[in-house]
């Protein structure tokens, strides 16, 4: 099955019309997108937009011989003038489906929200997925077969991937194509960066791909160490990275504080980011719960974890720091550092990057900037990937 992308950007396009920011300014070329449509072979017509007959001819293609037009928009009739030739454009009703003289076989898919999917199975069996911008899958599919090819709205519903995968529909053969780009995302490498790490790519307009053609799929690092100074963006791009995975581990080593209401309301803020189908574990017993199978763990912070170990081990305490805290701690480290090299789990770590300002007024002070930096150093050595977040910009150092 072979599938032409004449557009891969949102309905009104990339740049969108007169917006002056920086995404827009910067939509050129290759980046530019027009409104995502999809050829299927030649014969199947997946969402008609505007110039869709020249998209075509830019892209070595004719529409000459479709033979069927669907939208997935919440309407019916075209959204645009029916280019000469074409079958008129409808809808199909949600779990019906359609068989085409080409040999397709065309699925309605109902959404969660209005419009519909389309899953598309060429006469050789094999399958693809389109989703509607801002759409997911409705419903149950546990037990789903794999699809080989899935585009879909990954910046923007970043969940339906994450349920597509609890389903068994996508595996790591499966290639995930974003579409629907807008510029809610800074175009080029930073796009094709958030887009690799949940396991995706983006494609220029005009692109055509064969459908279960073994390509190499983008290789989600298994183990990530996010840096950062305080609300630099650290937590929110961990977050980000495994938005499109079901069943996360957020592994919150801050715990409870009675009577702050400050801190209740940073946790507060966090768990509303946070998407409902992830699970909290409150615990300083990371070791624990690196050795342990299970879906990806988010951990957030080492810093605070750190401050757990150095409370347990007397490292406030000159005298017990010097008489055995010291070894302690370095202790809870290696066991900590030797989880995380024998995990199995997908595992993004969160801590801030200090000492690089100020040097802390006290001796306790000093301590804790040493040890995190030899904890930071440790665990980025156990990491196939190391970020470091400033003023929400990020830089790969690994």
């Amino acid at each position: 099955m072979e599938l032409t992308l004449l557009g891969t950007g949102a309905p009104t396009g990339l740049p969108r019309p007169d917006c002056p920011c920086a995404t827009c300014a910067t939509a050129r070329g290759t980046l530019a997108r027009g409104a995502t449509a999809l050829l299927v072979d030649g014969a199947l017509l997946l969402d008609l937009t505007p110039g869709a007959a020249l998209a075509a001819a830019r892209a070595g293609r004719t529409l000459g011989g479709v033979r069927q037009v669907l939208l997935t928009h919440p309407h019916d009739g075209p959204p645009v003038e029916l280019p000469p030739g074409l079958p008129r454009a409808g809808r199909v009703p949600d779990g019906q489906e359609l068989t085409l003289i080409s040999g397709h076989r065309v699925r309605a898919v109902p959404m969660d929200s209005p419009g519909t999917g389309y899953e598309v199975t060429s006469a050789e069996g094999e399958r693809l997925l389109y989703l509607p911008r801002g759409g997911a899958p409705a419903g149950e599919g546990s037990g789903t077969r794999p699809y080989d090819l899935v585009a879909m709205d990954v910046v923007g519903r970043p969940d339906a991937l994450a349920k597509l995968r609890g389903w068994g529909a996508v595996v790591a053969a499966t290639e995930v194509l974003a579409v629907h780009l807008d510029h809610d995302v800074p175009g080029g490498a930073e796009t094709d960066r958030r887009l690799a790490a949940l396991g995706a790519r983006a494609v220029a307009d005009g692109t055509t791909l064969v459908v279960g053609e073994y390509l190499e799929v983008p290789d989600v690092p298994r183990r990530t160490l996010v840096l950062g100074g305080a609300r630099s963006g650290k937590s929110v791009e961990a977050e980000r990275r495994l938005e499109g995975f079901p069943g996360v581990v957020y592994v919150a080593t801050g715990g409870r504080r009675d009577g702050d209401r400050e801190w209740a309301e940073r946790i507060g803020l966090h768990r509303e980011r946070r998407p409902g189908s992830w699970r909290t574990e409150e615990t300083c017993e990371v070791a624990g719960l690196l050795a342990q199978d299970g879906p990806p763990l988010l951990i957030d912070c080492l810093a605070l974890w750190l401050t757990d170990a150095m409370d347990r081990v007397g490292a406030w305490d000159e005298e017990r720091w010097s008489s055995g805290g010291r070894e302690a701690l370095r202790e809870r480290v290696q066991e900590l550092v030797r989880a995380l090299r024998e995990s199995d789990r997908t595992v993004v770590a969160v801590s801030n990057e200090v000492g690089s300002g100020v040097v802390p007024a006290t001796p306790s002070g000093r301590r804790f900037r040493d040890e995190l930096g030899r904890l930071n150093a440790r665990v980025a050595t156990e990491c196939e990937e190391v970020l470091l977040v400033v003023a929400g910009q990020v830089l790969r150092l690994r």
